[in-house]
């Protein structure tokens, strides 16, 4: 497994991460999720099956683990998993993100899932938490979905106290979400508190069907921030769960599944320093490996699919939690 630097830290990571929002708790806006834990999707059920993932990536040599507080229990799952299979520190990177709090009570048809809250007081509360969890192991934390419209990015009291985490040795970051990622990632580039960045990484959904942060991530990767991309499948769009999506894609990708040639765009690009598998269940694991074996021919053949930014982001917003 090629293994790259995250941004200008001296952290290695695989170029294939797991993130974990679809394998913490029951429901999740991935087109047929509630067909991927068979019949269980108890506490115990999806444990389990969290564990089966994470086996199957840690042996194929997958180092990079990425949750968040809002993702039921993501983080205590990969925390306990950890403990158990005895992985040290310098095999496993653990990235975990605050904003965004779970309160679908591990209920699929809940009213609400997650409430964002981007207050000073709930960074402090959300962090001693994953604190807690993850302990030594959490080696960046970010800002869950941090938009303009949020204004967290100018909350002084949260900048601060991000600041007082960067200085301990802690990467401090943020996801991005909609269609100003690109503006949301460039006034990232500009937040410095005491002469430095204050963020060290940035976190982006990016993929064939919303490319649009790509030159805004270049951006950020020239100024030494370590780029992580999240949906490269587009919650499922880039599989065959989506015939017409996959129908434009597949008939240039021969043997290789339509996932398995979108997660090879990400990881191409020059700017990405990890590309996160949202594999459910260890089959969907497996075929988001084959990425690693994608040649670039395929990739270079491949007809444009990308969507208007507002189109996609309008979809991505109907999808239903299931």
């Amino acid at each position: 497994m090629e293994h790259r630097t995250l941004g200008r830290s001296d952290v290695e990571v695989s170029v294939l991460g797991i993130g974990l929002a679809a394998l913490g708790r029951p429901g999740y806006i991935t087109l047929g999720h509630g067909k991927d834990f068979a019949e269980d999707s108890s506490v115990e059920g999806m444990r389990s099956n969290a564990w089966s993932v994470l086996d199957a990536a840690h042996v194929r040599g997958i180092t990079y683990f990425d949750a968040a507080r809002s993702y039921g229990l993501g983080e205590e799952f990969l925390a306990s998993w950890l403990d158990q299979r005895a992985i040290g520190e310098c095999d496993a990177v653990v990235g975990s993100k605050w904003g965004y709090v779970y309160v679908a009570e591990w209920q699929v048809e809940a009213d609400q899932h997650e409430v964002k809250i981007h207050s000073r007081a709930n960074l402090d509360n959300q962090y001693e938490e994953s604190l807690g969890i993850l302990g030594s192991r959490l080696a960046l934390y970010q800002i869950h979905s941090a938009t303009l419209d949020s204004g967290v990015l100018e909350r002084t009291d949260v900048l601060s106290k991000l600041a007082e985490m960067r200085d301990s040795g802690l990467i401090v970051g943020a996801s991005t979400s909609g269609p100003a990622q690109g503006a949301t990632i460039e006034r990232m580039l500009e937040i410095e508190i005491d002469g430095r960045l204050l963020f060290g990484v940035v976190e982006a959904t990016w993929n064939l069907l919303e490319p649009s942060a790509g030159g805004s991530l270049a951006q950020a990767h020239d100024a030494g921030l370590g780029v992580i991309v999240k949906e490269a499948v587009a919650n499922g769009r880039l599989t065959a769960r989506d015939r017409e999506v996959a129908d434009r894609i597949k008939p240039t990708t021969q043997e290789w599944t339509v996932d398995a040639v979108a997660i090879a765009a990400a990881i191409r690009q020059p700017w990405a320093s990890v590309v996160l598998s949202g594999a459910a269940n260890t089959q969907q694991l497996q075929s988001n490996v084959g990425s690693l074996d994608v040649p670039d021919a395929v990739v270079d053949e491949l007809e444009p699919v990308a969507e208007d930014p507002d189109r996609y982001w309008t979809t991505r917003s109907g999808l239903r939690w299931q």
